[in-house]
């Protein structure tokens, strides 16, 4: 087996490199996964372009990329759960399994947790990557390893469906169509919901949630979103929001959206701290607002929904790009928001 790898390197803002390393050995209780396919995230591209998120900063070189899937070719002593040749999907965020937020099922909010490409901790646009392995998650044949690797955006949909409580009953609007926000429509339909509505500014992310079975989509900044809720509902309003887009407007339309007794779910990161939203009025309606951070216990539901033939995940997949064309890739996810969704990245191609 060799030894070299090769492996895409943030050095600094938008600065990449393509940097041959050596291949990591796994400890007792990791694994070697060889990756064959990894997304292009927005975070991803937020640390290229500004070399930090929130208290995050890349102060060192750092490999990009937490949305993986791939082979096990190697396993430490102590593994059972997995053994070389299986396909697996990664989950990125290893965490401690001691603290009170691990023992309580919310390991998402581990203080100490080790999630990939978060600064200090290295990503997977590599061609190699090593992970504890119960953090790794055995693929069904019919499950492609595309699919695997879009587990990771399909699980904030997940657990945004879970922390709002979502059943079949529910009228959801979903607010901004990009990855997450197609992804969670797909969670949706998991949950069995049939009315689903949604709204983006980008022509292209509207037809393509209209594909990927969204009942009706408005360009909030042409149409009147309220009046067409109306429409699309035969008055019944909508009784949740799913907030993926992180725009100010969007978060603030979200409490005049809903339904009074609904239900608000934050999933977009604002670009600011502070939103002026009517507490009075949260307060008069009785809205129950939930936070989503990442995801808890969503892979095994994952994997199991995507037995339905019926769900189509990897259509969101626009752009596909070999390892050694990193900058191209990081580019078009960069420049060309009108037209792409999900750029998947290929080490071994």
């Amino acid at each position: 087996m060799k030894t070299m790898m090769d492996a895409a390197v943030l050095n600094k803002p938008l600065e990449m490199e393509l940097k041959k390393l050596s291949i990591p050995k796994p400890r007792k209780n990791e694994a070697l996964v060889k990756v064959y396919c990894i997304g292009i995230c927005g975070s991803d591209i937020h640390y290229y372009e500004h070399g930090k998120i929130g208290r995050y900063e890349v102060k060192e070189p750092l490999i990009l990329g937490h949305e993986v899937a791939g082979e096990v070719v190697e396993v430490g002593e102590e593994v059972q759960n997995v053994m070389i040749g299986d396909r697996v999907a990664i989950e990125p965020g290893v965490t401690c399994g001691r603290c009170d937020a691990c023992k309580s099922g919310r390991y998402n909010l581990c203080p100490d947790v080790a999630f990939m490409a978060t600064p200090p901790v290295d990503g997977a646009w590599a061609e190699y990557v090593t992970v504890r392995s119960d953090f790794l998650f055995k693929l069904p044949d019919e499950i492609s390893y595309e699919a695997g690797a879009l587990l990771e955006p399909l699980s904030v949909g997940i657990h945004a469906m879970n922390r709002g409580n979502i059943t079949p009953a529910d009228r959801l609007l979903i607010t901004g169509l990009g990855p997450i926000g197609l992804l969670a429509a797909q969670a949706a339909k998991m949950f069995g919901v049939n009315d689903v509505y949604a709204t983006d500014v980008v022509p292209f992310r509207r037809e393509l949630g209209l594909d990927l079975g969204i009942t009706n989509v408005i360009d909030p900044s042409r149409d009147d979103l309220q009046k067409n809720i109306e429409q699309w509902t035969d008055g019944k309003g909508v009784n949740v929001v799913i907030e993926t887009s992180g725009n100010a407007k969007a978060i603030q339309d979200a409490f005049n959206s809903v339904n009074r007794g609904g239900r608000i779910v934050c999933v977009g990161m604002p670009v600011v701290n502070d939103i002026p939203v009517n507490i009075n009025h949260m307060i008069d309606s009785e809205l129950d607002v939930y936070g989503v951070f990442r995801y808890a216990n969503t892979y095994p539901t994952a994997i199991q929904a995507l037995k339905n033939p019926h769900l189509d995940i990897e259509k969101v997949i626009t752009h596909q790009f070999a390892l050694t064309d990193i900058q191209e890739a990081v580019d078009v996810a960069r420049n060309q928001k009108d037209t792409s969704i999900k750029v998947m990245i290929y080490p071994g191609k």
